[in-house]
């Protein structure tokens, strides 16, 4: 099984024939990552954690002019309506029910999303910052209006050769679902407020991964995003999960699970 991380929580998996795309996003100007059309449009599986703009929007855009089939949440798939999008290759998700495609399969779990912090937009969002990339507020104003994720979140528990991978679309679990254990890779996001460290260590504390990659830790989408100083997070493993091999992905770079 191969992972794939194409910037902000992009992912592709593949297994024998199949490749899936996990939330795909195309950064805006000064995003560091950049995944183009030609890349985006020669998956034919796509699944969706949540509907926020930076895990769906391009979803939206493209799936008319792509072999697009798209899982995702009831919210989701009211936003493609809006678009008028083909609702025959859209599938509305249920959690705990197991989608196989090939050889992989894929159970969506409930789960929550980060919760934002004033201090922590007020830093992101500088005056400095807001004009050096002005350019990209007209879309980011458009997309927050656009694109909401209404309370529904899934995580993906995903099986294939005899390998588990737990990936998250966000820093936060539902207390009232069941995750599994020990998988042997958590993909984690990893921004969203100034706490950062602290909310993994409950993420952790429940899972006990044998391994994380990290996702959504880069600057995609300025100004509005930007790169997460991962110093604090390397201390909080070293300190109280030594044994939780971290992974910092580099883009376009495939890794064997």
């Amino acid at each position: 099984m191969k992972l794939t991380w194409l910037g902000t929580a992009v992912f592709v998996l593949e297994s024998g024939k199949e490749k899936i795309l996990f939330d795909p996003f195309m950064e805006l100007q000064g995003g560091h990552v950049a995944l183009t059309d030609d890349e985006l449009l020669q998956y034919d599986t796509v699944f969706i954690t949540h509907c926020h703009f930076d895990h769906f929007a391009f979803t939206a855009d493209k799936i008319d002019d792509s072999d697009f089939t798209v899982f995702c949440t009831r919210q989701c798939v009211k936003t493609l309506e809006r678009f008028e999008a083909d609702q025959d290759r859209v599938v509305e998700i249920q959690p705990d029910r197991t989608y196989p495609i090939g050889e992989i399969r894929i159970t969506p779990l409930r789960a929550r999303h980060i919760a934002f912090r004033w201090r922590y937009i007020l830093d992101t969002l500088s005056p400095w910052r807001m004009i050096r990339y002005a350019g990209n507020l007209p879309f980011l104003f458009w997309a927050n209006r656009t694109f909401k994720e209404a309370g529904e979140i899934v995580a993906y528990d995903i099986k294939a050769e005899g390998r588990e991978i737990l990936l998250l679309g966000s820093l936060a679990l539902d207390p009232a679902e069941t995750y599994p254990k020990h998988a042997d890779v958590l993909i984690l996001p990893y921004q969203g407020n100034n706490d950062l460290p602290a909310r993994a260590r409950e993420v952790l504390s429940v899972l006990q991964p044998k391994s994380v990659v990290l996702s959504h830790f880069d600057n995609a989408f300025p100004p509005m995003s930007r790169d997460v100083d991962l110093r604090p997070l390397k201390k909080l493993m070293q300190e109280e999960f030594p044994d939780i091999k971290v992974v910092k992905p580099e883009a376009f770079r495939t890794m064997t699970i």
